[in-house]
């Protein structure tokens, strides 16, 4: 594929890529121990703590899969950022979930669980949490490494690999020594490189193809499904409404996200974070949707070759391919290197909240209470460095050298539901309700293997034609149910200290 990146463009992602290291290996003289590393000191305020929530949530992988959807969907997904903004706005207005996790000054979900329901639970909650959240960000190396392909023309698979390691390489360095520190910092700078990359990139799309011609292609090749987010080509009312529960779930309950509000200096600057970051929320979507319609009319207005291979019969990833083969055709050089910034600048946003987050809780919640918690600060520091190096190189490996089989969104929704459908009722409802026992907690975190149900393969064999949202909120509806239900049967003996966090 043509594509306009040159010298020029190579040189500002160098540069970029070199200050963002920099910054990293500044920060590292800050942290003192797990305090700072997990949770910057608990000293993060509201704007800084906004830009680096979205900076995080704002991947490349997200970019990825969003332009795909609005691709394969026009218009008719924006209904998914509007739920992703409305959830973030109520969670930040009511506190929900959120505040009082601030307030119990956990740093991770599953030490809630412990708190709350007992060691046992604390270990179970944390391992499901991190094998879940590991295996959910397997394949974000995959999604970069064909951005860089789209983008900049490279064919050579041996040429993306090696991008890609250097590219886990230097989120390592900077991730591993200076930990949430270095994550916020670097997530404030990739935030403000990313946004105006992004909205640049939007605008001059927009300006060159013209929004009648956008709106025109999209109803005329897409129909009534490329605006009307119930039509039943786009899953119907199900699907609005699984997405609706998966914009709460991404801001209440998701760790990543969660360990930002655990990050922050006070319980008003958790609310502030939230109600701020909404417009964040939804933008973090609305912009790759629109990049990939846009290129969705792009190749169509093309024709020949290029409109047979993305639009008409797309074979493998041609569709995750779609957009940044667009970005590399439409952007003029230098542009287009300030683009490519941006995006790296979200890959590594999102990979060092990951790696942090995943690697914290395999020491905080797994490891050093199974050595009844008589691990040392410094030990457990050294023990969170060694596991985030060891995820990094799982993560090469499964990105780079296992094959897909399955669509990447189909696989990110099912790897991550494995956690959050049981997640979600233990937290809603054990923060909440005085009678929730360890037997109805342990209960609802069982029940999050059944969203592997949801798997293409298993899901036909089983289920015939049922779409997978259904088996998503079957999933939580189960959780629910089992939660409330054990706890009533299986009650906690009483404890001076029981009640609710709330």
């Amino acid at each position: 594929m043509s594509t306009n990146f040159t010298t020029i463009d190579g040189a500002i992602v160098v540069v970029y890529l070199l200050a963002i290291a920099a910054t990293g290996w500044f920060c590292r003289r800050f942290v003192r121990g797990m305090a700072e590393f997990v949770v910057a000191g608990r000293s993060v305020r509201s704007y800084l703590g906004v830009a680096t929530l979205i900076g995080s949530e704002l991947g490349l992988i997200t970019v990825m899969y969003s332009a795909q959807k609005g691709f394969t969907s026009g218009f008719a997904v924006f209904h998914i950022a509007i739920s992703a903004g409305v959830a973030s706005l109520l969670i930040g207005w009511t506190g929900f979930i959120v505040v009082p996790l601030r307030r119990m000054g956990v740093m991770t979900i599953p030490e809630f669980y412990e708190h709350r329901f007992g060691r046992d639970v604390r270990i179970i909650g944390g391992l499901v949490l991190a094998v879940a959240g590991i295996l959910n960000m397997g394949l974000f190396l995959k999604a970069g490494a064909l951005f860089v392909a789209g983008v900049t023309g490279l064919t050579d698979p041996t040429t993306i690999e090696l991008i890609m390691t250097a590219m886990i390489v230097l989120v390592l360095f900077y991730t591993v020594l200076g930990g949430m520190l270095s994550v916020v910092v670097t997530d404030y700078i990739q935030f403000v490189v990313l946004s105006i990359g992004m909205l640049v990139a939007c605008g001059f799309a927009v300006g060159h193809l013209g929004w009648d011609t956008i709106t025109t292609t999209v109803h005329d090749r897409l129909g009534d499904a490329g605006v009307d987010p119930f039509h039943k080509d786009n899953g119907g009312l199900g699907y609005v409404v699984w997405m609706a529960f998966l914009g709460v779930v991404s801001a209440a309950v998701w760790q990543t996200s969660v360990i930002r509000a655990c990050s922050a200096k006070s319980e008003q600057d958790v609310r502030r974070i939230y109600m701020l970051g909404s417009i964040g929320f939804s933008i973090r979507f609305l912009i790759p949707y629109l990049l990939g319609i846009c290129a969705f009319v792009w190749f169509t207005q093309a024709g020949g070759d290029l409109y047979q291979r993305f639009v008409v019969a797309p074979i493998g990833d041609d569709r995750l391919l779609a957009m940044p083969a667009f970005l590399g055709q439409l952007l003029p050089a230098g542009l287009l290197g300030l683009v490519v910034a941006g995006m790296l600048s979200a890959f590594m946003s999102t990979h060092d909240t990951y790696l942090l987050c995943w690697s914290s809780v395999l020491t905080q919640d797994v490891i050093a209470p199974l050595h009844g918690g008589e691990l040392s600060p410094k030990a457990r520091l050294t023990l969170t460095r060694v596991i985030i190096v060891a995820i990094a190189a799982f993560l090469l490996y499964w990105s780079l050298y296992f094959p897909l089989k399955d669509d990447l969104w189909d696989y990110m929704a099912i790897s991550g539901a494995i956690y959050f459908t049981g997640a979600f009722a233990v937290l809603a409802i054990g923060l909440y309700w005085q009678r929730a026992s360890s037997a109805g907690a342990k209960a609802a975190i069982a029940c999050g293997a059944l969203a592997v149900l949801g798997l293409g393969p298993i899901r036909k064999e089983l289920f015939g034609n049922l779409e997978a949202h259904w088996v998503g909120l079957g999933a939580v509806a189960a959780a629910v149910a089992m939660m409330v239900l054990f706890s009533l049967l299986m009650p906690d003996p009483p404890r001076a200290d029981e009640g609710s966090a709330a």
